[in-house]
Parts: structure tokens; C-alpha cells; sequence
């Protein structure tokens, strides 16, 4: 498939319904211990906005957590909602066999407390040739209810990788693969796959991860972000905004992306001290800590957020 030959206007859906996945930080104390009162009440909030939580995912230190924190999240998450997704992370290093057992007692804790499987790429699942990860794949699906997929670019981690559209193709003909997280940071390798998506299996959700270009929901992606963590009852105002074919969608959606370029600069795992910073300035959360194996921005970044807090309360 040509990307120069896309024409994006034929893909634009206006009053379309967007589903809304945020990715919900895991806030930390002073001591350096998860806060899970911040949490609960931010996976409170997310809910309350319209939004389904995604917990355990990059934006929950995901990568850098163990299991006992993971399933506080878990179930601290499912005492709120019954609609949510979880990541199922398996690490491993460069050359290492792919690790379906691991993969699957992950799945089995997010599946247990009634969340569905977002599958974490791995040296193990995308280091194998093309066939070998859709056969991955497809192990996964088979043991699940539903499982959502994940492409993402390795300035996000080191095990990241953008798939082929021939691997694309194949997953898409797995019927328990409900959608696939795309965060290439790309449009156009976005807008591939969304023509795919519509010409081969429509009911099949691709879930934009770009942060810095949170339009992609204007050409029937929907969203599966950290930046929405920042402020989901905003991304709840946007996205009613582009159903009903309000105007207001493109301002809300402007001041939403300056946030994201702010934010997701380099490095960007970063992000996540950004949004600690945004939530406290919004009074949201105490404490603006996070992990410590997590990347800082500087003290100078808090009064650019503040502008912006400011301007959301308008």
C-alpha cells in the first residue's frame, strides 16, 4: 500500500462516536511508594468522564513494576469499572525466545479481575520473522475472551516495533485480537492501517497512540493515550464535541495537542513527570514524584503547565 496514493480526506469521519481509552498514571508519595488514593480517585475520575482506564500500561510505569503492584492496580480498578484494559508485560533481552507462559499468567491476572489484555511487545514476540509474531499472536488470542495488540516505536522502549502491513493483514484475521494500539508516531503508516481496517475487518479497532497527533480520531481511529490522563473530562468534552459536529472540537483538540508537544518531547518517557506535574498543578494529585527508574523535566516546565491548566478552566 502506497502511502504518497492516501487521500486523508476520504477517510475523515465526522460525527463519528470515538472510543476513549486513557492510559492512567500511576501517581507515587514522597517516600517513593505508589500513591493509591491518587490513583483510585484518577481511576474514578477517568470513569466519571466517560473514558475506560488503562492500567499497567507505559503511563503506569507498566515495564518498572512488580506483580503485587500490579494487581493492587488491578483490583483497585475493577472495584471502579468493569470496562477497562490492563498491559500484560513480559520482559525479556535482545535474541530471547518468545515467552507465551509468562504472556499468559499475565493475561490470566488482567483477565481475572475482568480487564482485557493489552499485549507489551517483547524482544521475544517481535524478534522472530514476520510469521512468528502473527503465530504469537494468535497463541495469545486463543487462551483469551479478547486481547488488544500493540505497535510501539522504540523511542518509546528498546523492545518496541512497528509491524509490516503484512503482519497487520494477519492480525486482523485473528477474531479475538478486538484492536491494536498504533504508536508509531506517524500519520501515514496510521492511515494505512486505518484503510485496511475499513476494507478487510471494519468491526476492528485501531487505537491511535500518537500523542502528537490526537486528530487521527477525526479518520476513525479511536484512542488508546497518555497524554488523555492529563485530563480526560477535557478529552470527554472533545470527543462529544466531534459526535455532535460542534466547532468547539477543534479548540479543545488544539489546546489538547499544544499540551502533547509540550510533554512528549524528548526523552519522551518523560511524559510521565509531565503529567504528575499537570495533575498537582490541578490539584488533582499531592505529590509530582514518580518512578524512579522514570525520566525528569526540569522545575521550569511547571509554569508552561500552569498557563495551560489555566486556560482548560475556561
Amino acid at each position: 500500500m502506497d502511502a504518497e496514493a492516501i487521500d486523508p480526506t476520504t477517510l475523515l469521519r465526522p460525527r463519528r462516536s470515538i472510543r476513549g481509552i486513557s492510559a492512567v498514571l500511576l501517581p507515587f508519595l514522597e517516600n517513593g511508594d505508589p500513591d493509591w488514593t491518587a490513583f483510585t480517585d484518577h481511576v474514578r475520575r477517568t470513569v466519571d468522564a466517560g473514558l475506560a482506564p488503562a492500567v499497567n500500561m507505559d503511563t503506569g510505569f507498566g515495564n518498572l513494576i512488580d506483580d503485587p503492584t500490579r494487581l493492587q492496580a488491578l483490583e483497585l480498578t475493577r472495584a471502579e469499572t468493569d470496562d477497562f484494559v490492563a498491559g500484560a508485560f513480559v520482559g525479556d533481552e535482545p535474541g530471547a525466545p518468545f515467552n507465551a507462559d509468562e504472556y499468559l499468567r499475565q493475561m490470566e491476572m488482567i483477565e481475572s479481575h475482568d480487564g482485557v489484555p493489552v499485549i507489551f511487545q517483547s524482544f521475544g514476540l517481535t524478534g522472530h520473522g514476520d510469521d512468528a509474531i502473527v503465530a504469537g499472536y494468535t497463541r495469545l488470542a486463543e487462551n483469551a475472551n479478547a486481547i488488544i495488540g500493540f505497535e510501539l516505536s522504540d523511542v518509546f522502549a528498546p523492545f518496541g516495533k512497528i509491524y509490516s502491513l503484512d503482519v497487520y493483514r494477519g492480525l486482523l484475521g485473528i477474531p479475538r485480537l478486538i484492536g491494536s494500539k498504533h504508536s508509531s508516531l506517524n500519520r501515514e503508516l496510521e492511515w494505512q492501517r486505518l484503510m485496511m481496517r475499513d476494507a478487510t475487518r471494519p468491526d476492528f479497532r485501531v487505537f491511535t497512540g500518537n500523542d502528537l497527533a490526537i486528530d487521527m480520531v477525526m479518520y476513525g481511529s479511536d484512542y488508546l493515550l497518555g497524554l488523555s490522563t492529563f485530563a480526560p473530562d477535557v478529552f470527554a468534552k472533545r470527543d462529544a464535541a466531534w459526535a455532535a459536529g460542534d466547532p468547539a472540537f477543534y479548540e479543545l483538540n488544539d489546546w489538547l495537542q499544544y499540551l502533547g508537544f509540550l510533554t512528549f518531547r524528548p526523552p519522551v518517557p518523560a511524559y510521565k513527570h509531565s503529567a504528575a506535574m499537570f495533575l498537582k498543578l490541578r490539584g488533582w494529585i499531592d505529590c509530582d514524584r514518580t518512578h524512579p527508574k522514570s525520566p525528569e523535566r526540569p522545575d521550569s516546565d511547571r509554569e508552561i503547565l500552569s498557563h495551560i491548566v489555566e486556560q482548560m478552566a475556561n
